[in-house]
């Protein structure tokens, strides 16, 4: 049931994009930030704690649901309550959606709207330089779609809705406290311990869909690039679980691009090109998961 859930709710969320921002829920902000408040009243405690239970407070209401609706969630009822849980755990954006404003910004060249665009992205400051913004971006876009999506899906086809929602939860935590620390002008320390457990918290849950994304990009693009980006020893040994994800996901993304440069095209069209490219990779990868996720629902209703 999970997996035709899952297919339906795929469906759904690629044909009604536009009609989905309320997914979004910039609402919970106001928790969220009402959890880091009180996580710096207990200083004295392992940031991780307070950053948990604070996940803990967003998953019980779903789980609540689930749990009070138990004896009827069968058939139609459990498969109506997955699709909007998880509809509500992809996102909060949508990769394509903003690939396509970015794009737009380029063709315009509008320059305060292509800073824009880039930063939604790339959720970080963008480089000025035309050429490290166009990297970027295209590393992003493939950092950005198993944080967005794939994670969510590996979740809920291996525990179900509920495990989907934990990892949006610890998502949005994540972002807002990245938000919170980076606009702390006295540089509270606390701030940047709450940042931290967020991350190190995050970057666990992503850790194993993160190395199945890395291999699908090199299923959905150039297969030899991507192994050897796969297999090339990196540098980072200091960096965080979240981070060595990140690099990893920007390595063999860009490298199962294997995208050149062409003598007779601007940087506006070559910005256009890695950007749309990337994005059709991300896209190449879904309908590659979905005809996997489509024989296992199969298999299942065989047994």
């Amino acid at each position: 049931m999970n997996l035709i859930a899952l297919l339906i709710g795929l469906v759904i969320e690629r044909l009604a994009t536009q009609l989905l921002h309320w997914r979004r829920m910039r609402w919970l902000d106001r928790i969220i930030d009402a959890g880091f408040r009180q996580a710096a009243r207990v200083g004295n405690w392992p940031s991780l704690i307070p950053v948990v239970m604070l996940a803990a407070v967003l998953v019980l209401p779903v789980f609540g649901v689930i749990f009070s609706l138990r004896g009827t969630l069968q058939g139609f009822t459990y498969l109506l309550l997955a699709i909007v849980v998880l509809l509500f755990s992809i996102g909060p954006k949508d990769i394509g959606e903003e690939v396509g404003e970015y794009c737009k910004a380029l063709e315009a060249e509008d320059e305060e709207q292509i800073q824009n665009a880039a930063k939604a992205i790339i959720e970080a400051d963008v480089p000025t330089a035309a050429r490290e913004r166009i990297s970027r971006v295209e590393e992003a876009v493939c950092v950005q779609a198993n944080n967005r999506l794939f994670a969510v899906i590996f979740w809920f086809v291996v525990l179900g809705p509920l495990a989907a929602w934990s990892y949006r939860v610890t998502d949005l935590i994540r972002r807002r406290a990245v938000f919170s620390a980076a606009r702390d002008e006295q540089e509270n320390g606390n701030v940047a311990r709450i940042r931290d457990a967020a991350e190190m918290l995050h970057g666990w849950l992503a850790w194993v869909p993160a190395r199945l994304t890395a291999l699908g990009y090199a299923t959905a693009g150039h297969a030899d690039e991507a192994i050897a980006a796969l297999r090339a020893p990196t540098e980072d040994r200091d960096a965080t679980t979240s981070e060595h994800s990140e690099h990893l996901l920007a390595r063999v993304g860009v490298a199962a691009l294997a995208l050149q440069d062409r003598a007779d095209e601007s940087i506006t069209e070559r910005g256009v090109r890695g950007a749309m490219a990337a994005n059709k990779l991300v896209f190449r990868q879904l309908l590659i998961w979905a005809v996997i996720i489509a024989a296992m629902t199969l298999y299942g209703l065989t047994r």
